[in-house]
C-alpha cells in the first residue's frame, strides 16, 4: 500500500523526514556472544544492565572436553545446565534446569542490573571427571529478541517496511535505554544528596561536640585553679 509523501507499517504512519530521522538513530547491537568454562561445583555469574519491560533471550550450548583428541567436542544429552536468574532486588524470576543446548527467555519489570547464572548438574558431570566444559553463551536483549523474517511472513510485509519496523523497535528500545539512565542518573543524585547531608550533620554534630568539650574543659580549669587558689 502506498502513501504520497510517507511510509506505513501497519497502521503507523511515517512522513519521509521522520523516516530519514529514523535511518538516522539506526545502529547496530550485536548480541552478547561468549564462552566460558567450568567445573563440576562452578558457578558462573554475568551482569546485565537491563531497562524495565524488556525481554530478554539466552541461548548457550556446551562442549566436552575430550581428552583422546586434545579437543572440545558435543556435550551428551544426559548433561544439564541450571539456569537462575535474578532482579536488580535480588528476588528470583527464573529458576529453571534445562539440557546441554538450551534457551531461556524472559521480560524484565525492575530497571538495573540482572543477574544471570549458569551451573551444570554435578551428577552428570562425572561423564568427564577431571575435565572440562565450555559453554558458549549469547544473550539478545530488546528489538534484538525479535525474528524478523518470521513477522515479514506473517505480516506480509514488504523489505521496505519490514526495515520500518525494526527501527521502529530500536527507537522504542533507545527510548527504554534513555529513561533507564535517566533513572540511573536520579539515583546516584538521591544517593548524592544523601552522602552530602549525612556528611553535614557530621560536621554540625563534631563541631558542637568540639565547643562542648572546650566549655567544659574551660569550667574545670576554672575550678581547678580556685582550689589551688591561684586565681
Amino acid at each position: 500500500e502506498s502513501v504520497k509523501d510517507g511510509l506505513r507499517v501497519g497502521s503507523m504512519m511515517l512522513s519521509v523526514p521522520a523516516a530519514g530521522v529514523l535511518l538516522l538513530l539506526a545502529w547496530i547491537h550485536p548480541g552478547d556472544g561468549l564462552y566460558f568454562h567450568i567445573g563440576e561445583t562452578e558457578k558462573k555469574c554475568f551482569i546485565e544492565e537491563i531497562p524495565d519491560e524488556t525481554m530478554v533471550i539466552g541461548k548457550y550450548r556446551t562442549q566436552l572436553w575430550d581428552k583422546q583428541t586434545s579437543s572440545f567436542l558435543p556435550s551428551t544429552p544426559g548433561l544439564g545446565m541450571h539456569v537462575e536468574i535474578k532482579d536488580p532486588d535480588t528476588k528470583i524470576i527464573l529458576s529453571r534446569q534445562y539440557g546441554s543446548d538450551g534457551r531461556f527467555t524472559f521480560t524484565s519489570h525492575t530497571p538495573g542490573e540482572h543477574q544471570i547464572c549458569l551451573h551444570s548438574n554435578s551428577t552428570k558431570m562425572a561423564l568427564f571427571a577431571g575435565g572440562k566444559l565450555r559453554v558458549h553463551l549469547d544473550i539478545q536483549v530488546g528489538e534484538h529478541t525479535n525474528n524478523y523474517p518470521e513477522i515479514a511472513a506473517k505480516d506480509k510485509l514488504t523489505e521496505l517496511q519490514l526495515r520500518v519496523r525494526q527501527l521502529l523497535d530500536q527507537v522504542e528500545q533507545i527510548q527504554k535505554e534513555q529513561n533507564y539512565q535517566r533513572y540511573r542518573e536520579e539515583r546516584f543524585r538521591m544517593t548524592s544528596e544523601s552522602t552530602n547531608q549525612r556528611v553535614l550533620w557530621w560536621s554540625i554534630a563534631q563541631t558542637l561536640i568540639l565547643i562542648v568539650t572546650g566549655i567544659w574543659q574551660m569550667k574545670h580549669l576554672k575550678s581547678f585553679f580556685e582550689a589551688k587558689k591561684l586565681v
